[in-house]
């Protein structure tokens, strides 16, 4: 032991030099212009230490300090060493602390170290884990989810097209137990079918998901109140789980699922990246075979496979799933129109007639439309698939239309016959072809409002020409007018009877 103790910084400069330089300690001892033996007693004071080079950027020289000049805790004074590993796995519980760790550990070891000396060793152990495993994740707790930056490619068996398939990633935060999966994109419906998958490849759900701000789910980052997309809140409720998307531009706040990708791009997409794939299920199934070597194989640091870590910590703190998968819903926002109709994918579903011209939100599945006031569900019908039809309800009808609403057929009518008679009869005829005159508001008010850009005379004539071809919707009108057929006089009977084919021009045409 030097009589005098040489600074921190000397004392680092002699660690430099022997563990980074190769230099031998004679020589290490004349470029510091210090003895030899202080030279070996500084190294071996480090290695009893359990220290290694270079030190953690984080380490003060107090702490530095402390670890290589406090009392030698060896097995000469009978202290026993904990297991680190355990106390690690241990402080993913809930409610344990390393207070309540070195308890347990005195009361099997007496004499071994002091509170201050456990916390000091234990950290100094965590310093050499990885980044991601030296944060202490609850077990149970959180999921962390992303898509990896690496793609594969699918080739379409039929044209040879050849389209990137994307990759996600989920892992549990105290196990570190990766899900993963192919997926046809990033959109919405593929984001919350691979959040349905993963929690079935898991068996049950954590208390959080913390996802990247990917627009499918979050709609509106922000730091403080984040706005989801309705349907991966819907997702959040059917599993009773909170959803906190990491904070934009801080990769801290999902550490996890980052090395998590880089692992599943490393040990499961490399190795297949030469091999050719024409569906997304038999890409899976090469996936799911690469993640299931990757979940079994140890870990050095902790000693246990993921696997083994999943079986032991999370699996049995998981929330158990629902009694059935979330089917994926969608939302949009509508406007009831005057025939108390909403429109969905050119379909028309109807609503309580009290809800005329009010805002609504539509939330729709393959089989079900619920429309929703003021976060009231006020009406539901089975979803169809016909373009231009209606799906009404008896009970959303008022008793008398004309009492009830502002616009009836009668007042189409009499605005119609202000036009001229053809614009009425065309009105009438839309009017008596549907189930209910009701469904036809919306084709009568588009008919009439033509008259704004057209003018009344060719709106006559255009409803006149079309009725004269049994043409009988706005669609065919509009058509007229745009293509001004409502400035040509109509054929005659004889000359439709003498040029049957619409190619064919007849005689006045060179008139």
């Amino acid at each position: 032991m030097p009589k005098e103790r040489l600074s921190m910084r000397k004392i680092k400069e002699v660690l430099r030099l022997y563990y980074n330089k190769e230099i031998s300690q004679r020589a290490i001892a004349g470029v510091c212009d210090i003895a030899r033996s202080t030279v070996q007693d500084y190294i071996k004071r480090f290695e009893t230490a359990g220290l290694t080079w270079p030190l953690p950027e984080e380490m003060e020289d107090s702490e530095l300090n402390q670890l290589l000049f406090s009392r030698p805790s060896s097995n000469k004074t009978g202290k026993s060493r904990a297991d680190w590993t355990y106390i690690h796995q241990e402080l993913a519980k809930k409610g344990v602390t390393l207070k309540l760790l070195w308890q347990e550990y005195r009361q099997l070891h007496p004499d071994g170290y002091g509170y201050t000396r456990f916390c000091q060793l234990y950290r100094l152990w965590a310093r050499k884990l990885k980044v991601s495993m030296r944060q202490v994740h609850k077990v149970g707790e959180k999921t962390f989810v992303d898509y990896a930056g690496m793609t594969m490619e699918l080739i379409d068996p039929l044209t040879g097209e050849v389209k990137p398939a994307q990759v996600f990633v989920a892992v549990l935060g105290a196990s570190h137990y990766i899900y993963a999966e192919g997926s046809a994109s990033q959109r919405l419906t593929c984001w919350l079918s691979s959040h349905v998958r993963a929690f079935r490849y898991f068996g049950g759900v954590t208390e959080i998901i913390v996802p990247d701000n990917l627009k499918s789910g979050v709609k509106k980052p922000c730091r403080y109140e984040p706005e989801l997309n309705p349907s991966y809140q819907d997702l959040a409720q059917h599993y009773a789980v909170a959803i906190i998307p990491a904070r934009v531009a801080k990769p801290k706040d999902k550490a996890k699922v980052e090395v998590a990708i880089q692992l599943v791009e490393r040990w499961v997409l490399a190795p297949l990246r030469n091999r050719v794939f024409f569906s997304i299920e038999e890409l899976n199934k090469a996936i799911f075979e690469k993640l299931e070597q990757l979940n079994n194989r140890p870990m050095k640091a902790l000693g246990k496979s993921r696997k083994e870590l999943f079986e032991l910590l999370d699996k049995p703190a998981l929330h158990p799933l629902p009694k059935t998968d979330y089917q994926i819903a969608l939302w949009k926002k509508a406007r009831v129109n005057l025939d108390y109709h909403i429109e969905l994918d050119k379909h028309y579903y109807s609503v309580p007639f009290t809800l005329v011209h009010k805002p609504v939100e539509v939330r729709y599945t393959e089989k079900i439309v619920e429309i929703f006031s003021q976060s009231t569900r006020v009406a539901s019908h089975l979803r169809s698939y016909l373009h231009n039809r209606h799906t009404t309800l008896t009970e959303h009808m008022p008793e008398a239309h004309q009492k009830m609403l502002e616009w009836t057929p009668s007042r189409f009518l009499r605005w119609a016959e202000k036009i001229g008679p053809s614009t009425r009869a065309m009105i009438d005829t839309i009017l008596n072809g549907r189930q209910h005159p009701e469904q036809g508001y919306r084709s009568c008010l588009g008919l009439l409002r033509l008259e704004k850009t057209y003018g009344h005379k060719r709106l006559e004539r255009a409803c006149q020409r079309a009725l004269h071809f049994d043409l009988t919707s706005r669609k065919h009108v509009l058509s007229i007018l745009k293509s001004k057929q409502d400035l040509l006089d109509l054929p005659q009977q004889e000359e439709l009877i003498s040029s049957p084919h619409t190619n064919i021009r007849g005689a006045h045409f060179y008139k």
